[in-house]
């Protein structure tokens, strides 16, 4: 049964990053709100804001890839709603094909996707002085926070995916996600902002795992935001699961 899943899996991959490669053009538009974002911060907002000792767009860096992965991750659910609401779905069910291969040929292309999306965007700061001193080892852990937030963020995007009745519904659902790293550690420093925000900022996952990108590059002590942003992944992976594979259960039932 393994096999199966596991092969059905690499060819149902296969077919959903062929649609993306025709159309790269979704790739870009997901980086472009981002690398937009990071040029505005930067170069207007950028002198006005005190975060302390270092260049603006290290501190910056952290909360747009964040906010790349939720740009990019409404795709996703457009490529799935678009998949059941065209009869494709259905289709796929009718043929011996492992069921849970349907869901995770969309999130390993999601996974793949936003990691060229990240990649244009750190160029992008890169271009614009980012600069860092991080060892292997580190962005290697950098690079493995950025997919378990991806896959957790694909994850829940499965659910409207699956139960939208429209695109407008579908799309929807990605943009608290935008913008929560706005009320985070990811722009200004949460010491900064009024108690019940500042309260709000501190305790939401973006921040931990926003602080944790950032000392990892800046190579500074992790402390406790390292194994909360862990935490964060980790549980908002499982619980994304186990919402999509229960509302795909009852999809194909």
């Amino acid at each position: 049964m393994t096999s199966y899943l596991v092969g059905d899996t690499v060819v149902l991959t296969k077919r959903s990053l062929r649609h993306v490669l025709r159309s790269p053009d979704t790739i870009v538009t997901t980086a472009i709100t981002p690398v937009a974002m990071l040029l505005l911060f930067v170069y207007v907002f950028g002198g006005s804001i005190k975060t302390g000792d270092g260049k603006y767009v290290n501190y910056l860096l952290p909360g747009i890839l964040l906010i790349t992965v939720a740009s990019g991750i409404a795709y996703t659910a457009f490529r799935l709603f678009t998949d059941v609401s065209g009869g494709i779905f259905e289709r796929f069910q009718s043929m011996p094909i492992a069921r849970p291969a349907l869901l995770w040929g969309h999130v390993l292309t999601s996974v793949v996707a936003n990691l060229i999306s990240l990649a244009l965007v750190i160029l992008v700061a890169l271009a614009m002085g980012f600069r860092t001193g991080a060892s292997v080892l580190a962005w290697l852990a950098v690079l493995a926070i950025l997919v378990l937030f991806t896959l957790a963020l694909t994850w829940l995007a499965v659910i409207p995916g699956l139960t939208a009745k429209s695109v407008d519904g579908v799309s929807g659902f990605s943009y608290p996600l935008i913008f929560l790293p706005f009320v985070s550690s990811a722009f200004v420093r949460t010491s900064t902002m009024p108690a019940p925000v500042r309260w709000f900022a501190q305790h939401q996952p973006m921040t931990s795992i926003v602080n944790t990108l950032r000392n990892l590059y800046a190579q500074r002590a992790l402390g406790h935001d390292g194994w909360l942003a862990v935490v964060w992944c980790v549980g908002l992976l499982l619980i994304a699961y186990a919402l999509a594979m229960v509302t795909f259960r009852r999809r194909v039932a």
